[in-house]
């Protein structure tokens, strides 16, 4: 492919639109690719739809904590607050999100998709509207990683009233506190809507000096919208989005021993260590509604994403356990400890647009985006002395750039078409898409300047995707759905063999469906040809190698995906229950040294990837009143593939409780306890050493809507 350059950006069919035709937020607005509970039994393959009200049912903050009960989705937790989550589905591994295709109103969210797709930015998800998951055969629309399948996060739509908003406050143990408002409307022509939502905590982990081990974070919409034209059929929307984030989070887990005696414990080596973020969002849609249902939409945006995340750099086993031991008996000559500047920015930036076309029992959809993302790292180690009194002074200043210095960038076009075909119980839907994508690593090999010698190195690749799925249904509440996909994902410019991730994935189920009873059951297969490991930090990956992506050759996975809910009515009050159930075997098929997980067997599990999944949801829903529980058990999974890694995550059982009092219509008191039974687990192990789960935490908060 011809070098791209962003002055094409308004040629031509681009890319994966944020908007399904039968899903619309607000009249003036659609940002949704799902929709609705409603839609998702439409979707030909597994999807999931969580709604307001069902993030609303407890309060969450935490992703991890709102993901927990989809099938087929994975979430492994390292902060304890959600704040950076580790995110897969269908056995693609969880390391920061970098298997998954992350959206928000169906535009790619993740600070460079493509060049550094293990990054650390997630948008809040207290602000979160709704969710949608979309896995198997229809992902292939969206990419550019088509595997696992696709998150899309929506954001807060303008109200249709003239004039509506929210005031929402809360506070907790371990100094939560959460402010979050936002308040707009729409008339016959014109809407808007600001909303802005700020939290934190104190923490609940204890460093000797008694500093604190939370965060503050601070997030920020803003949206306008208009139409125009005969019958209104024009829509304009502008889209500006901001967040700053400042966490005293570290990656110097515990050693086992220590976990034992003080599970929540931190080293004194650990006290400078803090993550400093800023996000900016821009994003202008239009989209034109034409006589024939046709529908064509285009969107323009730009995501800037800076970092600087300051933490003790080394954090394997043997260090861990020369900071436990200086701290048990400290000496008058003190210890170094080497801390790191992780300076990094982000940009993404291009143009996608859709063009859906009804004809006949067929909806043809042709869609395509350009897109450009880049990645700077200039970083640098301080090594300080942590003195006999266990307070740090810095010894020797480091000079940025001397750790890493270098820019990553890649330029990618990708094309789709998409056919739903209906004839009368069966839908068949096909898909192929294309993807042409270059990437360009320029390093200075950790000088402390950008001239002079440089190392230069480009690759380039393409591939052509296609899909099939369909659903039949066999009477008013039973469907049949199954679907096969090739999928993939891009080698970074790091992957030193220039391999892509290829994979078949199928699927296979049934759902049903009578009144407010629903269920799913979904059997599915991914057999990779070259799976892909991304070395970063939060995999416990040599710092010496950060950033590099490894080929893990064949793997093979199979899974047992189910849901069901219903809701029980009384006189006076209704029982909802939902349950979620997955299984998961995952093996390796070749024998190698991955350089992550350390040596591989043919036959090993993958670590990270736990077999069993199960939880349930639960409660008393009345007029002014609700009382919920929901109870999630995660099975044993490995840390590593060395036998001290060997289920060396726990398995655990955790229960949230939520309750809810409505003082007035548009009042609401609440309360919500986090791991109700102060269950101790061990939650991650990727740094050799152990970061425990979120201990039981108490939260109340007030609410009124107008």
């Amino acid at each position: 492919m011809a070098r791209l350059s962003l002055s094409m950006l308004s040629v031509a069919v681009m890319s994966a639109c944020t908007v399904a035709a039968e899903a619309e937020l607000s009249s003036i607005e659609r940002v949704s690719i799902i929709g609705s509970s409603q839609a998702a039994n439409a979707v030909p393959g597994a999807a999931s739809y969580i709604s307001q009200d069902e993030l609303e049912a407890f309060n969450y903050s935490d992703i991890s904590r709102v993901l927990g009960t989809t099938p087929g989705v994975y979430v492994q937790e390292e902060d304890g607050y959600g704040l950076r989550p580790n995110i897969g589905m269908r056995g693609t591994g969880t390391g920061r999100n970098d298997k998954i295709t992350v959206m928000e109103d169906g535009v790619l969210i993740a600070p460079a998709p493509y060049v550094a797709p293990a990054a650390y930015y997630f948008p809040t998800s207290g602000r979160l509207e709704a969710i949608e998951i979309i896995k198997g055969s229809s992902a292939v629309k969206y990419g550019p990683r088509t595997t696992g399948g696709v998150l899309n996060l929506v954001s807060r739509s303008i109200p249709q009233a003239a004039f509506a908003g929210r005031f929402d406050a809360a506070l907790g143990q371990d100094g939560f506190r959460k402010l979050h408002g936002f308040a707009g409307g729409e008339g016959e022509n014109l809407g808007a809507v600001l909303e802005g939502y700020h939290y934190g905590a104190d923490g609940f982990k204890q460093l000797p000096n008694g500093a604190d081990t939370g965060f503050e974070k601070t997030d920020v919409l803003a949206k306008v919208a208009g139409r125009f034209g005969n019958n209104k059929a024009h829509k304009l929307l502008l889209k500006l989005s901001y967040a700053d984030e400042t966490s005293d989070e570290t990656y110097a887990g515990l050693t086992d021993a220590d976990y034992q005696a003080a599970p929540y414990r931190r080293y004194a080596a650990s006290q400078n260590d803090v993550m400093n973020t800023e996000h900016k969002g821009y994003q202008f849609s239009y989209q034109y509604d034409l006589a024939n249902g046709a529908q064509f939409s285009a969107t323009a945006y730009l995501n800037d994403f800076s970092r600087n995340w300051y933490k003790a750099n080394q954090v394997g086993l043997s260090h861990l356990q020369a900071y436990s031991a200086f701290e048990a008996n400290p000496t008058a000559d003190g210890i170094n400890v080497s801390v790191r500047a992780n300076n990094r920015n982000y940009e993404a930036k291009g143009i996608q647009s859709e063009f859906v076309l009804p004809l006949a029992n067929h909806q043809l959809t042709f869609g395509g985006r350009l897109h450009r993302d880049e990645e700077d790292r200039f970083q640098w180690d301080d090594v300080y002395r942590l003195q006999q009194d266990l307070t740090m002074t810095l010894s020797t200043a480091g000079v940025p750039g001397t750790q890493d210095n270098r820019v990553a960038s890649a330029e990618a076009l990708a094309l789709y078409v998409h056919d739903e075909w209906t004839l009368d119980n069966l839908v068949v839907s096909t898909g192929l898409r294309y993807e042409d994508i270059e990437t360009e690593t320029e390093n200075w090999n950790r000088a402390p300047v950008r001239s002079g010698n440089s190392t230069v190195r480009t690759a380039s690749s393409s591939i052509l995707l296609p899909s099939l799925g369909a659903t039949y249904r066999l009477n008013d509440e039973l469907v049949l759905l199954a679907g096969v996909q090739k999928g993939f994902a891009p080698a970074a410019p790091a992957n030193a063999e220039q391999k892509e991730e290829h994979s078949i994935n199928a699927e296979v189920g049934l759902r049903y469906q009578q009144g407010e009873r629903r269920g799913e059951l979904v059997f599915f297969s991914s057999k990779y040809d070259n799976m892909h490991g991304n070395c970063t930090a939060s995999v416990g990956c040599n710092p010496n190698n950060i950033g590099d992506q490894y080929n893990f050759g064949e793997v093979l996975v199979n899974g047992v995906e189910f849901s069901s809910q219903h809701e029980y009515q009384h006189q006076h009050y209704r029982v909802p229950v939902k349950l979620s159930y997955t299984f998961t075997e995952s093996q390796f098929r070749s024998d190698f040294n991955s350089g992550i997980f350390g040596a591989v067997s043919d036959g090993d599990r993958m670590p990270y990837v736990p077999k069993h999944q199960a939880s349930l949801e639960t409660g008393m829903v009345a007029q002014r009143y609700s009382l919920l529980a929901r109870i999630r058990y995660v099975s044993a999974a490995h840390a590593s593939l060395d036998d001290a890694g060997i289920d060396a995550i726990d398995s655990r059982t955790v229960l949230d409780v939520s309750a809810k009092y409505q003082l007035a219509t548009n009042q609401q008191l609440y309360a919500n306890i986090d791991n109700l039974l102060d269950k101790t687990y061990v939650a991650n192990r990727a740094n050799g050493g152990i970061q425990p789960g979120k201990p039981r935490t108490f939260s109340v908060g007030y609410r009124y809507d107008f």
